[in-house]
């Protein structure tokens, strides 16, 4: 299989497409193996939830250490949180936790960007919280591929994801359970003692931001609860970030111009 520690930029489609080939037909673990000694820079990006267990427990049970990166958009839930404590107990990874920029706290983010900002402007609210933090982690550690826990069952943009993708950016993203279903990833968590979030036992199954978060109904997909009633299906951190970036500099460009008025005001 052709080598991506070579510059990812070098690699044409049909290199990736066999790379996706040969990995189609490996199992999670063996997916893990062939990432962790194929990339320097390596590190597994998670929120925290079922999937993103899994692969921690996976990567410890092969004795195969992974630094994690976790992008706390201080909007999270108290029980995610918990469980990244719990987690960095259970499995002892380096945890490299990156905040909106100049906030810690959620006083703070509201102090810069106004309260509810994910309802006055969902694309600046994503860019805020999630896209910018985490292409700050990237470039800060020097990362240069991310396992994620994505999974084609999902749906929705992720339906057709591959294992291995790379980003207008040059980031490789790792897939290692695309192929698995939400009843695969239930059935290791609790066959291994997977530590969980306790709101998956509240009829979760996929947690982000406690605003934007509900449990999920009987015969609903698993991300359903995810933005209800929206046609919204990510975030933004799985979205190509040039695009992001241009979209969220031209909706922030008129609130900074306004701010920038108003201190002019205030200094007069």
């Amino acid at each position: 299989m052709p080598s991506l520690s070579a510059p990812v930029l070098q690699l044409d489609e049909s290199q990736l497409h066999h790379i996706n080939s040969k990995l189609s037909a490996m199992e999670p673990h063996q997916i893990l193996t062939w990432a962790s000694t194929t990339f320097a820079g390596l590190y597994q990006e998670t929120a925290f939830g079922p999937s993103g267990n899994v692969i921690s427990d996976i990567l410890s049970s092969q004795g195969i250490s992974v630094p994690v990166i976790f992008v706390d958009t201080l909007h999270h839930f108290d029980e995610t949180l918990d469980l990244a404590r719990r987690s960095q107990e259970r499995y002892g990874f380096d945890l490299h936790t990156f905040k909106p920029e100049g906030c810690h706290t959620r006083e703070d983010f509201i102090a810069r960007h106004g309260d509810n900002l994910w309802k006055r402007d969902d694309l600046v609210y994503d860019y805020s919280v999630k896209v910018e933090p985490a292409r700050r982690a990237y470039e800060t550690l020097g990362a240069r591929a991310v396992i994620t826990g994505r999974r084609r069952s999902q749906k929705g943009d992720r339906a057709t994801m591959p294992i291995v993708e790379i980003e207008s950016t040059g980031l490789v993203k790792i897939n290692p359970l695309a192929m698995w279903s939400f009843q695969q990833v239930w059935s290791y968590l609790r066959a291994n003692e997977v530590p969980y979030n306790a709101l998956l036992d509240q009829g979760y199954k996929s947690v982000g931001d406690y605003h934007s978060t509900r449990p999920v109904k009987e015969g609903e997909d698993e991300r359903a609860g995810r933005w209800a009633g929206e046609e919204k299906t990510e975030c933004g951190l799985h979205k190509d970030y040039f695009a992001m970036r241009a979209q969220f500099l031209a909706r922030n460009k008129p609130q900074q111009e306004q701010n920038t008025a108003q201190l002019a005001v205030q200094a007069a």
